[in-house]
């Protein structure tokens, strides 16, 4: 196990400098000047050029990329072109919020998907299943801006019982830290929410009929133990494999989230970034979402071995 660790950590290298090298090739082939937005509208060429001189965007690209990747390599992302901080300091400023909205979209998202695919599987063909089936459809079809809009005008605008906007931290109570992130956490997770409903149900219904199942069946054992004891348990594995890669879909949905409930997470970070052509800002967003991507794919592998000891790592 500490050598499998090992190995997938060291793995991680050549996929970040993959990653790295994607990111600094498109942002360099993209249209417009940073030092033209810095410079201001009244610039003159000559200005423009000093600007481009100070940020070393003159250099050649190859010049470039390797002063970036030599950062990199001593933990340096860079400096904002803007606000002249560090890009590090400006993710660990957003962290908590964006942390917060993915941590409870998860705990939100697995806690009801699950039970939903769990019975959908254990009701397959009846109301029921067609019920959860459909509601698992609609919160895949529906784009999370629109979600995100009509819970705000329902449960903040008609009903008041919730914020319309913005973020509390952890520090100012527990309560009105999560009172704050139940409207952002239920639209951003629908769609996870119902990509794992519907993966539980194909992978229960699997389970459920083989020879073990219906063994303890006949053995007169309860359907609730069978269901989560028994099949649940054996399912896990193509349901954690979901779990891990709907990643990707909470840190694309995390920047349209943010931006409309105004949580001044790493989504808006990347946001503000791309409308200011903010390069090393962008460069180090995307590194770093990769960076979680690649550690939470780990965790899940890690993790089949609780559910299915015959796999070797």
């Amino acid at each position: 196990m500490l050598i499998f660790t090992l190995r997938r950590i060291l793995a991680t290298i050549p996929v970040m400098l993959a990653v790295a090298l994607f990111i600094f090739v498109l942002l360099y082939l993209a249209p417009g000047d940073p030092a033209e937005m810095i410079a201001g509208d009244n610039a003159s060429a000559a200005e423009i050029e000093q600007v481009r001189e100070l940020l070393g965007l003159n250099q050649p690209f190859l010049v470039r990329f390797a002063d970036w990747t030599a950062g990199l390599l001593r933990g340096d992302l860079g400096v904002s072109v803007f606000s002249r901080k560090p890009v590090t300091e400006l993710i660990l400023q957003r962290l908590e919020p964006t942390f917060s909205l993915m941590a409870t979209t998860l705990i939100i998202s697995i806690t009801a998907a699950i039970p939903m695919g769990v019975i959908a599987a254990a009701r397959a063909g009846s109301w029921i299943d067609r019920a959860i089936m459909g509601t698992a459809v609609l919160g895949f079809s529906v784009p999370v801006f629109a979600t995100s809009y009509a819970l705000s005008w329902i449960f903040s605008i008609q009903l008041n019982w919730l914020p319309v906007q913005g973020y509390q931290p952890l520090s100012e109570g527990l309560w009105a830290w999560f009172r704050h992130l139940i409207i952002p956490s239920i639209a951003l997770g629908s769609v996870y929410m119902a990509l794992i409903a519907r993966i539980t149900r194909t992978s229960m219904l699997e389970v459920l009929n083989q020879d073990y199942i219906r063994t303890a069946m006949a053995k007169g054992q309860s359907r609730t133990r069978i269901l989560f004891e028994h099949a649940l348990k054996n399912a896990a594995v193509s349901i954690l494999t979901v779990i891990g890669l709907g990643v990707a879909l909470l840190i694309g949905g995390a920047v349209v989230t943010e931006s409309v409930f105004s949580i001044p997470g790493i989504g808006r970070l990347t946001v503000d970034a791309i409308l200011q052509r903010d390069y090393p800002v962008i460069q180090g967003v995307v590194l770093f979402f990769s960076f979680v991507y690649v550690l939470i794919n780990l965790a899940v592998d890690l993790a089949y071995r609780l559910f299915d000891p015959r796999i070797r790592l």
